[in-house]
């Protein structure tokens, strides 16, 4: 298995949708391109590393990768979207990787993989409030050559593992881009086609999920839909349909 570094000569054609910096390493690309946001950045920014070693989640779980065996990119956004939109933006990026991977997301913020859906990618947006507006920092991190020894939880897989190939990630990292690209431009100029598109890649709707809740209640039901908000719909054994918002859980389970 062949970990390789990024080659920036390959993704500078990218410009000028996307400028593209790779890092040797960094505690986090969400946090440099975050910084540099505030810092007056414009929108188009992309942020990506060999080496991430302090990577956060949702919920401010902590990660970190060997050197090269990840794709740890941060893109940085200036959406002008309602408010209402911005929870979309992490289905949007979902949709986005799914593509490029060619898996199913799972609500909120995971892209799964494979015959046993595992997860191949966590996605973490964060609004930053700068001088020039509120910024979107998108992050994105894709197991692309993690061994099965590597792999931080037994849920979790690789591009690698699932392939059985070593993976391009400069190609990938091309790839994801455009597809980016493609999504963001739905979720302004045609946002049901977006949501069409969310619910077509879905492996949480149609499912009896578990929704834990802070303080140790749950709702469970049949996932049958995300509503305008981006938040996802459960039906219970009654019929009686709740929408709950990524930031209302701690974890979304298979009910059984």
């Amino acid at each position: 298995m062949r970990r390789v570094s990024l080659d920036p000569s390959r993704l500078a054609g990218l410009a000028p949708t996307w400028r593209v910096e790779i890092l040797p390493e960094t505690p986090s690309t969400n946090a440099v391109c975050a910084e540099r946001a505030r810092s007056g950045e414009q929108a188009g920014l992309v942020i990506t590393t060999e080496h991430q070693y302090a990577g956060r989640g949702r919920l401010d779980r902590v990660w970190e990768m060997p050197p090269r065996a990840a794709l740890a990119t941060s893109v940085l956004l200036r959406p002008d979207l309602p408010p209402a939109r911005w929870p979309w933006l992490p289905l949007m990026t979902g949709v986005a990787v799914a593509r490029t991977v060619g898996g199913k997301v799972k609500w909120p913020n995971d892209v799964l993989l494979g015959p046993a859906l595992k997860k191949v990618c966590g996605i973490l947006v964060e609004r930053v409030e700068t001088p020039d507006g509120p910024a979107a920092v998108i992050g994105m991190g894709i197991n692309t050559s993690l061994t099965p020894e590597e792999l931080p939880v037994p849920t979790a897989t690789s591009l690698n593992i699932e392939r059985g190939a070593d993976v391009d990630r400069t190609a990938l990292l091309a790839e994801l881009l455009d597809s980016l690209s493609a999504a963001y431009t739905l979720l302004v100029d045609d946002p049901q086609r977006l949501a069409t598109q969310y619910v077509e890649l879905s492996a949480t709707i149609g499912r009896e999920v578990r929704a834990e809740l802070p303080g140790g209640s749950a709702l469970v039901g049949t996932a049958t839909g995300i509503d305008e908000h981006g938040r996802l719909e459960l039906a219970d054994a009654a019929g009686q349909v709740t929408a709950v918002g990524a930031g209302d859980i701690v974890h979304l389970r298979p009910a059984r």
